[in-house]
């Protein structure tokens, strides 16, 4: 059994951008996961599927801890706790994004909408929509904060 005060990860494969100063946050930008040699198995039969939930560590942030932030920094809008934001800054570095899968090309997905840095190691992919005893969980009806549509303009 392994224990719970130490969890350890692998990379599955890493981040490559064309040009490694993108702005992460534009969802058309198209991004390569380079998945290892050992994992190539693992993609058999992900090319039938248009979104991945891919899971990656962000390597490059700084070990701050906090446990509040205004989201983009805006002083008119409330603090919020870390887990109620997007924030990188976490108490694990954890990504989670959901891309579009344009295609792949042996051990590389080539995807879009991905929001990590250049070199940054992929932990898992995994199929967009969730399912449960053949039925798709996909949400339609979600709530959001009031400041979400100020600051998403």
């Amino acid at each position: 059994m392994r224990s719970l005060n130490k969890i350890e990860a692998h990379p599955i494969g890493f981040v490559r951008r064309q040009h490694p100063n993108q702005d992460i946050n534009d969802r058309n930008l198209v991004s390569k996961i380079i998945i290892l040699k050992e994992y190539l198995a693992g993609l058999d039969g992900i090319e039938d599927w248009s979104h991945l939930y891919v899971i990656f560590w962000m390597h490059l942030i700084l070990e701050e801890k906090k446990s509040l932030v205004c989201p983009r920094s805006e002083p008119d809008i409330p603090a919020v706790g870390i887990f109620a934001t997007r924030a990188p800054i976490r108490p694990n570095p954890f990504g989670l994004t959901l891309v579009e899968l344009m295609r792949r090309k042996g051990n590389v997905l080539i995807v879009k909408g991905l929001d990590a840095l250049n070199g940054t190691p992929v932990l898992d992919i995994k199929p967009y929509p969730y399912w449960v005893k053949g039925r798709w969980i996909v949400v339609t009806n979600y709530k959001a904060p009031a400041y979400f549509n100020r600051i998403n303009k």
